[in-house]
């Protein structure tokens, strides 16, 4: 997966300067800890009793980003303010009382996955008891429920636009997508069924049979909703590949690419993929192998398969996720040796920061989107520590962006438009388009019709070429205010219209390019 080959610095070097390629500076990657400095720490505490958290997400807006849910086996979510000053001499149960600004009862089993949708004020919450729930985050109240899964919930994601659809991966090997607006209003909120479900999406061509025939479940253990808005990519635990899905056509991944061979290892749980992630472009994919390596993929060159892998951490159980940061400078993951590591990703060959204090399996691990080097790691200690990375350390380039830049007309321009449209007409302007060509049809008539038409004419041609004039310039502008029939009414988030379909993810891509 690593290249072998030795290229000495002062040849590279060399050889940018001679093809002329000017590379943007980026801040070393220093391997020393004392560039990450712990911030705070409080425990997953409730009815004084600690359980391990299982999950957490800062919020997604920049008012909000200081806000991170943590998830735990008890089936409690609670908020807490990462602003606040947490004194190391205090105990993590004080910091807890301190930070947490809510808390509430969500399932009566553990929550696997959290996502904040619609500006932070609606929580998703991802159960063993086969359910996703929405939270009103203000009020601490269910609004919904998102039933039709036979198996634990692991992983949802909510659309990159509209986040009333959403995509979940549970344990029965099947994913499935929700529509929010498709609901049935029962007393206090709503229950939803999916919309569509791939089952056996990961199941392996020689299923294994149970005592009664039946194919063993293959579970799906993340799911991402890719930037392009019509793309999904699943991960499970039978191997260690990632199928893409054009939400369009579900019936069989588009593509797919490896990113570990496992017939390559002797010992047998050196496959599976714990979690995906990407960056906040959509760019880069970040996958959590059980080789106890990540793997990053650029979505543009899915058919290579991954183009960087790190090491260093030890990924033992499925519940050790890892992150890729919104800029895709760094990967911050956890390990089943009660460390966090961080690696960048321009130096993915040099040995990862490790970041120390937990005394447990560290888990659950996220970036905050708004607030820059901050983030959050959760261990079996039940311990959620805070972290923040040295500006010296941090890079504040971002990852590439693909899409095209919209610019406005100049100004010289637009002044020449106007001056063009002030010489025509006062009352009727110019547009600055021309207007479409229009066709001529034979008309078929009978005599009798014809010479009704022309004695009618001859009567009152004057007010009838005048009533004429005005029915038509009406028609004209009601046409250009109705909607084009051809899309529909509503459009559809997963049917666009026929024009704005495109076929792969690489095509979004090339669209904005």
């Amino acid at each position: 997966m690593e290249s072998s080959t030795y290229r000495p610095i002062f040849k590279d070097i060399s050889s940018r300067e001679l093809n002329g390629f000017r590379v943007r500076k980026r801040p070393r990657f220093v391997d020393d800890s004392s560039q990450f400095s712990e911030i705070g720490a409080f425990e997953f505490v409730h009815d004084d009793s600690a359980t391990p958290p299982m999950a957490l997400s800062f919020c997604k807006t920049s008012r909000n980003a200081h806000i991170v849910a943590v998830t735990g086996e008890d089936g409690y979510v609670s908020l807490y303010n990462t602003r606040l000053k947490l004194p190391s001499s205090a105990t993590h149960e004080a910091n807890a009382d301190k930070a947490r600004v809510s808390e509430w009862l969500a399932h009566d089993n553990a929550i696997f996955d959290v996502c904040w949708i619609k500006e932070d004020t609606n929580l998703l919450t991802a159960c063993g008891d086969h359910s996703i729930k929405l939270w009103d985050t203000q009020e601490q109240k269910c609004i919904g429920g998102l039933i039709g899964h036979t198996g634990s919930v692991k992983s949802i994601s909510a659309h990159p636009v509209n986040e009333d659809i959403i995509v979940s991966g549970s344990r029965d090997g099947s994913f499935a997508l929700w529509d929010l607006r498709n609901s049935k209003r029962r007393r206090s909120h709503f229950s939803t069924s999916p919309i569509d479900i791939v089952k056996g999406a990961h199941s392996p061509n020689l299923k294994t049979r149970g005592r009664h025939g039946k194919a063993a479940a293959i579970s799906i253990t993340s799911v991402l909703y890719l930037k392009d808005e019509v793309t999904i990519a699943t991960a499970g635990a039978a191997d260690s590949a990632i199928k893409f899905w054009d939400t369009r056509n579900l019936t069989t991944p588009f593509t797919q690419t490896s990113v570990h061979d496992r017939t390559k290892q002797k010992w047998v749980r050196s496959y599976g993929i714990s979690s995906l992630s990407q960056d906040l472009n959509g760019v880069y994919i970040s996958a959590s192998c059980m080789d106890s390596r990540i793997y990053l993929l650029n979505v543009l060159r899915l058919e290579k398969g991954p183009i960087k892998s790190f090491k260093g951490c030890d990924i033992s159980t499925f519940f050790v996720k890892s992150k890729l940061s919104p800029d895709a400078g760094h990967i911050l993951s956890g390990s089943s040796d009660g460390n966090a590591y961080v690696w960048q990703v321009n130096n993915h060959t040099a040995d990862p920061v490790m970041l120390k204090g937990h005394n447990g399996e560290v888990t659950a691990v996220d970036w905050c989107s708004s607030e820059i080097g901050k983030i959050a790691t959760s261990a079996d200690d039940s311990v959620v520590r805070l972290w923040n990375i040295n500006n010296s350390c941090y890079s504040n380039t971002r990852s590439p962006s693909i899409r095209k830049r919209e610019f406005t007309i100049p100004k010289m321009k637009c002044r020449k438009l106007f001056e063009e449209e002030t010489k025509g007409s006062v009352n009727a302007p110019q547009p600055l388009l021309d207007p479409p060509l229009e066709t001529s049809m034979a008309e078929i008539r009978t005599p009798e019709s014809i010479k009704k038409q022309s004695s009618n004419l001859n009567l009152n041609s004057n007010s009838n070429s005048n009533l004429n004039l005005n029915l038509n310039l009406y028609i004209d502008e009601t046409c250009e205010k109705s909607p084009d029939p051809s899309f529909g009414s509503p459009s559809s988030v997963l049917n666009p219209p026929p024009s704005l379909k495109r076929k792969t993810i690489l095509d979004y891509f090339m669209a904005h390019s």
